[in-house]
């Protein structure tokens, strides 16, 4: 089952909005704490909306509160706390993108989806790239690398419970799972920095944070994992995962040209392996055919002799 031309663009532009989304990110942290714009990024996330719109039919709240802990807390605030703990933006969006490689592996474990060799091959170009790019950048803590990883191991959870649920109504399900994500970030913001980040509250919010703060909601939750989700939902994990690859590359782009960042050489190269990977990826259904044929023709030729 190949992605449509139409599915496949709506995947692409979700990911080049993610990418940039690390810059957005940045723009809100100059004025506003990490924790507390998580806690504000899903908090606009389910409200007012959650007033509005009913709650996802065939969908327990055993579930939603799942997929809300594991997306708010699990992925996003894992990710901030990383980053708190030294890790830099551009390493975070390198790393997360391993949970490509998690949900490929989880639905090929328990969902039974086919990983073939084509699929293998695509791999080793990505991982090649990731890798180049961690080399070509700024040294990080082992310590916030191991929790990306972890943040990357809850988005491929996010993603197989997507497959296994199959929720309907995806703009429902995005909105009531953001409403069990505050209370878990807030828990956890409260265990580990106390009231601090709540102080700046006092003093209003500034005009980057409020935008930071509407984009990351809007664009980057509601319209993104919409999109993501239902791809996820649609097609196999290898049609969907290896585009998050995407992310750190358009976050690098983006960050050259919002922030002037200097791209290296080998981070252009590192970009070069990555693009070839996904392309593998998606186009592994006619290059399987051709691996296929070909050897059909050397076992019919070698038997001819």
């Amino acid at each position: 089952m190949s992605m449509s031309r139409r599915d496949l663009f709506a995947g692409v532009l979700v990911t080049v909005l993610w990418g940039c989304n690390f810059s957005v990110i940045e723009l809100g942290l100059k004025t506003l704490d990490p924790y507390l714009l998580t806690l504000l990024r899903f908090t606009f996330c389910a409200v007012p909306l959650v007033f509005f719109i009913k709650r996802p039919v065939g969908v327990s709240l055993v579930v939603l509160a799942g997929y809300g802990a594991m997306f708010g807390a699990g992925l996003w605030w894992t990710v901030n706390f990383a980053m708190y703990n030294g890790l830099s933006p551009g390493m975070s969006s390198v790393f997360l993108q391993f949970s490509a490689f998690f949900t490929i592996g989880c639905s090929a474990l328990f969902l039974g989806e086919r990983i073939n060799v084509v699929h293998l091959g695509g791999m080793v170009f990505a991982v090649a790239g990731l890798l180049l790019m961690l080399l070509g950048s700024e040294p990080s803590t082992s310590y916030g690398i191991l929790l990306v990883l972890l943040a990357a191991l809850a988005w491929s959870l996010c993603n197989l419970l997507v497959k296994v649920k199959r929720p309907a109504q995806m703009m429902a399900f995005i909105i009531w799972s953001s409403l069990f994500s505050v209370p878990v970030i807030l828990l956890l913001t409260l265990v580990t920095q106390g009231v601090a980040p709540f102080a700046s509250l006092g003093r209003g919010l500034a005009w980057e944070a409020l935008f930071s703060i509407a984009f990351q909601s809007y664009v980057t939750t509601l319209l993104g994992y919409l999109v993501w989700n239902n791809l996820m939902k649609k097609y196999p994990a290898t049609h969907v995962a290896p585009l998050s690859l995407l992310v750190p590359v358009s976050g690098l782009l983006a960050s050259y040209l919002l922030h002037e960042e200097v791209l290296s050489v080998a981070q252009c190269v590192a970009i070069g392996l990555v693009l070839v990977g996904i392309a593998i990826f998606l186009n592994a259904t006619v290059l399987s055919t051709i691996v296929a044929s070909r050897r059909i023709s050397s076992t019919g030729a070698s038997q001819g002799h």
